[in-house]
């Protein structure tokens, strides 16, 4: 049906091939509607500017990105885009296929924190769309929960669809606008899961923006809270910029400590010491996802390692490391608890050692002993002088039956 400012009204039909049947949203650029394919009797969804916003340059140009991204990316956690044109006023236009659900900030609004193998299920799902813009050479840089949609496969299972390519970027690509912050006061990203480098500079990010801003949410679906929270806008600058994130484990006690670990690679402030790549990010969430999802880590691991590379040949998270232990910029070396561990094994190392030395010291006495009549007959001579050297002899050799050695042969006992 349409509001009365709506720029188009149920019925309409657009490109002269699409009935628009409802408005699902409209902003200040451009208006998305639910519309019916008359020819092939398809639902769709279709995207396209308003008038108003086709004389802003930087409004067009995002929304064609948006269009070009989209069409390249194959992936099936990412919209598929199914015909581009211009209405008759001009616009241009994208249809998409038609989704029904809701995305992850509609979720969590409804539910509240998710349980960690969910969090981890769908940011694997949205690591496998970016995984293959990154190979493209296209970064992001807008993923938040709103630009995460949550629709439900033929058998009912969760699927996530990564939305909205609009500010995405082709490495080595320049915009214009060198800031993100523009002259006009627009910032391009949301501000909250913008990397400290997006804030500086918008065009010489890289594909680690996208990993911060996946960090941040991963953040928020297991807590339901922003992460970078302040009253102005300048607040959320200095916060992303100059404070420490907010220790997983201080919302949600419940949450591995591995898991902590990993989202605070993620959100390095420098991005030298980031998670390298989106395929360590998926691998370092594997352990905490449902089984389903290691297909999805080993396809992300091939397209960004390449087709020969297997999860067993990635780097994996340090089992044992502990919030604020010491780390590198790897996946860290060691904290003081994998130590205590570690010295463990030395100690069994050097009693076993003990132990069959005692076992190896018992037999060769006893078999000494048993030899010795043998070479005492053999030795012995008529002369007086020798046979008082061999009577002196075994005073010798029977010392050692006074003591505790032959009782050594019990050792095996208490292995």
């Amino acid at each position: 049906m349409g509001s009365p400012t709506a720029p188009v009204q149920e019925g309409d039909l657009l490109a002269g091939k699409y009935r628009v049947e409802k408005i699902l949203g409209q902003g200040g650029m451009g208006v998305v509607v639910a519309a019916q394919h008359v020819a092939l009797n398809q639902r769709v969804a279709m995207k396209f500017l308003l008038n108003s916003a086709l004389e802003n340059q930087e409004s067009v140009g995002r929304f064609l990105r948006e269009a070009r991204a989209a069409v390249q990316i194959k992936s099936e956690h990412v919209a598929r885009v199914s015909d581009v044109g211009t209405l008759e006023n001009g616009a241009p236009y994208m249809v998409m296929e038609y989704l029904q659900g809701q995305d992850l900030s509609q979720v969590l609004a409804a539910r509240g924190p998710l349980a960690v193998s969910e969090a981890a299920d769908f940011v694997i799902q949205a690591c496998d769309a970016i995984a293959e813009a990154h190979k493209l050479g296209i970064v992001h840089r807008d993923l938040k929960p709103a630009n995460l949609f949550m629709t439900a496969r033929p058998d009912g299972a969760a699927m996530i669809k990564v939305l909205d390519f609009g500010i995405s970027k082709a490495i080595g690509e320049n915009h214009g606008n060198s800031g993100a912050v523009t002259a006009t006061g627009m910032i391009f990203g949301s501000p909250l899961y913008m990397s400290p480098e997006q804030m500086k500079s918008a065009k010489d990010v890289d594909h680690r923006t996208d990993i911060w801003a996946l960090g941040v949410i991963t953040f928020e679906l297991l807590t339901r809270t922003e992460l970078f929270v302040a009253d102005t806008l300048a607040g959320i600058v200095a916060r992303i910029v100059a404070e420490p994130p907010t220790p997983l484990r201080s919302l949600r006690p419940d949450a591995p400590v591995e898991l902590e670990v990993l989202i605070q690679r993620c959100l390095e402030k420098n991005r030298e010491l980031r998670l390298a790549d989106i395929a360590e990010l998926a691998v370092g969430l594997l352990p905490f996802a449902p089984s389903h999802c290691r297909p999805i880590v080993e396809r992300i691991v091939k397209v960004v390692k390449g087709a020969g590379a297997s999860i067993s040949l990635m780097p994996p998270p340090h089992p044992t490391m502990q919030f604020g232990g010491q780390t590198n910029a790897a996946w860290g070396t060691t904290n003081s608890g994998a130590k205590k561990k570690s010295s463990a094994a030395p100690l069994f190392i050097i009693l076993g050692a003990l132990v069959f030395l005692g076992l190896a010291g018992g037999g060769v006495f006893l078999a000494t002993r048993g030899k010795e009549p043998e070479k005492k007959a053999a030795t012995e001579q008529p002369e007086k002088p020798v046979e008082e050297a061999n009577a002196k002899k075994p005073e010798k050799t029977t010392e050692p039956e006074k003591t505790a050695e032959p009782e050594k042969t019990a050792e095996p006992s208490l292995l």
